[in-house]
């Protein structure tokens, strides 16, 4: 199985490497087809992967492939663990990927920059496999920096954009804040256990949580807790969590088919995962579960409000993907871990089918993003419309739809976690910030998510004439991936929710302990299969909130349109906090960036150039000159001036040896 295994991974490989370093020699075409079947050989073999797994009840393998180096008994090696949690990722990634390179062909197509670009999204692919098939953390590392490179290729793939420029090099910075927290909790495993090794430490896991670490000098803290605050710090820069969400809305510059895989199944789900993988030591931390959960609840409603001020189509789709991340990480914290993963596959088709669409826009658009300068494109645009609503309403948890199924057990995971039965005061402010948060999302989900549906796709034709003379449907490189993915995001809830929480689809790959398996509970007690989920949606609040916030959007932007500039003229200085994104841009830019520089300038100017430069090295040649020009003028060449000199040192030398003496 080791050939198997390598085969999904390095196909993708090979292919980036062919697409770039031969693309004048290959041409377009031979780009664009090189990397589809080398993601397509990925994708079907992820398939067969996992449908030997769920049907033909193959065992997880852990096989060690390479080993790199062994140092003082530390192994690095290359290896694979291949599970259900890992088969389910591959074939998400796989399968996006694989959309996105179609469409690719279409969208790209006049692009000068055609061949790098299908190179970086297939090198993408490879360094996404890498980590998700990773069974050691150095693996897992390489891979997490790997899918950060590409990102900072693919965001600033139009490098003389500003803009771009500025983009990338925001995204790589604020990842590095994250990852320095993620090589940390890595080492911590390391000295804890003195492996990097996955079955190991897990193996070591309950060790670990007794014993303590002294991070201040007389504050020892639970070594287990450290280790997984430092490692979700790391997921926090990856999955765009505040504080470190920044770089995702910014990420924007890069071409839409980057937004897709970027942002559906790829580089912001790797701390998702990641978690999900490290269950066997968060669920030994309720520390580390209640940074966690509330950092998921900051995220997922504050990103969202943040959807319903913005005008460009790619970045209200964008704070969406940040609000649905805080969804699942809320839902990691209450360990509710096999909700998250479900919430990411299905986000992943989604939201992918969301971007992609938005991305048909604007080609139909000639490049407009403003969805003020839309308005009544569903005539023009058939299919896109279509798949667009299917995306919208999987989004906001329509019944039926995979986000129903998704999003509101995830809710019900959270209503019912642990956290509800906490004793303490700080367990119930964490568990009501947490339902509150998932639960208010879901109307501001639906208000964000159909103001621009509305926007666009309804009422007025706000565009020129000129660009309504030049507006039809896109071609059928761009559209097929739609309906594709438009599949998926209305149906394979039905299929897969039974299996995927409650029939214990990971099995041993997600550990979580008795007292928090919260999707038990709710298989006990609530749980009568999808058509009873769907059939007693009035029961739900989620069902109420999410049709509200349509409704408004509805009766805001299409039926009294002058109502949300009236609104905001009331409440200028709200609208303000929420346009200028809570002012942690200026924070970072005007404060930590700023300052840092502020503070190197004194340091050059008054350390530097004052005391170095001026007092020690100038300062000491100008004192070696003074003295030199003082001293000189005792070399006058007469002996007896010499001679005068010797008695006289003589005489005081023997008159300090009698006065010792």
């Amino acid at each position: 199985m080791v050939e198997y295994y390598l085969t999904i991974v390095l196909a993708p490989l090979a292919a980036a490497i062919v697409a770039g370093l031969a693309g004048k020699q290959i041409g377009r075409a031979g780009a664009h087809w090189v990397t589809i079947i080398g993601v397509g050989i990925s994708c079907v073999l992820s398939l067969v992967v996992l449908r030997n797994m769920f049907w033909g009840g193959a065992p997880a393998e852990n096989i060690s492939v390479y080993t790199w180096a062994v140092t003082d008994g530390l192994h690095m090696e290359v290896g694979f663990l291949v599970d259900r949690l890992t088969a389910l990722m591959m074939c998400v990634v796989t399968f996006v990927s694989l959309m996105v390179h179609i469409y690719t062909i279409g969208y790209m197509h006049e692009d000068p920059g055609y061949q790098r670009f299908f190179s970086y999204i297939s090198l993408f692919t490879f360094a996404m496999l890498m980590l998700v098939m990773s069974n050691n953390f150095l693996q897992l590392f390489f891979g997490w920096e790997a899918v950060g490179l590409v990102s900072y290729l693919l965001i600033g793939f139009w490098f003389k954009r500003e803009s771009a420029i500025f983009a990338n090099l925001k995204a790589f910075l604020v990842n590095r804040v994250g990852d320095f927290g993620f090589i940390l909790g890595i080492a911590g495993v390391v000295m804890m256990t003195g492996s990097l090794d996955y079955a190991t430490v897990f193996g070591q896991a309950d060790a670990i949580a007794g014993q303590s670490i002294q991070v201040l000098p007389g504050s020892p803290w639970n070594a287990m807790t450290v280790i997984c605050i430092l490692l979700f710090i790391g997921g926090m820069g990856k999955s765009a969590q505040a504080p470190l969400h920044v770089w995702l809305p910014d990420s924007m510059e890069g071409p839409t088919p980057i937004s897709a895989l970027i942002h559906a199944a790829t580089m912001v789900t790797a701390g998702i995962f990641m978690v999900a993988r490290m269950s066997p030591l968060f669920e030994l931390s309720v520390t580390a579960l209640g940074f966690v959960i509330i950092i998921g609840a900051i995220t997922a409603f504050f990103m969202g409000l943040l959807g319903i001020v913005q005008n460009d189509i790619k970045r209200v789709v964008a704070y969406s993907t940040l609000s649905q991340l805080g969804y699942m990480t809320v839902a990691l914290g209450a360990s509710a871990y096999s909700a998250a993963i479900f919430h990411l596959m299905t986000h992943a088709f989604f939201k992918a089918l969301l971007f992609l669409a938005a991305g048909s826009v604007i080609i139909a658009m000639h490049h407009e993003q403003d969805i003020r300068k839309m308005g009544g494109i569903r005539k023009y645009m058939p299919i896109t419309y279509w798949t667009a609503l299917v995306g919208s309403l999987a989004l906001i948890g329509f019944p039926g739809s995979s986000g129903f199924f998704s999003k509101d057990l995830l809710i019900e995971a959270v209503k019912d976690s642990h956290w509800h039965e906490g004793t303490t005061f700080g367990d119930q402010v964490t568990y009501w910030i947490a339902y509150l948060s998932v639960l208010l999302g879901v109307f501001v989900t639906a208000l964000y998510s159909f103001r621009m549906f509305f926007l666009v796709f309804h009422g007025e034709e706000r565009m020129s004439d000129k660009e309504k003379s030049h507006l039809h449907e896109t071609p059928a490189v761009v559209t097929v991936p739609l309906i594709l993915l438009a599949i998926p995001s209305a149906i394979i809830g039905w299929f897969t929710v039974d299996a995927v929480l409650f029939e214990g689809f990971f099995g041993d790959a997600i550990y979580v302990t008795t007292a928090h398996d919260v999707l038990a509970h709710i298989r006990e007690t609530f749980w009568h299969g999808p058509a009873a989920l769907v059939a007693h949606i009035y029961a739900a609040p989620a069902f109420y909130l999410a049709a509200l916030g349509v409704l408004t959007a509805w009766f805001l932007y299409l039926k009294r349109p002058d109502i949300p500039e009236a609104i905001q003229q009331k409440v200028q200085g709200l609208y303000n906090v929420l346009d200028r994104k809570y002012y942690f841009d200026d924070l970072y830019i005007k404060g930590f960036a700023a300052g840092g520089r502020n503070f190197s300038r004194f340091l050059w100017e008054k350390g530097d150039q004052l005391i170095i430069d001026g007092f020690l090295v100038n300062g000491t040649a100008r004192a070696v000159g003074w003295m030199a020009g003082y001293l000189r003028h005792i070399q006058t060449g007469y002996l007896y001036t010499y001679a005068f000199a010797m008695i006289i040192g003589l005489t005081m030398l023997l008159g300090w040896l009698m006065w010792v003496g």
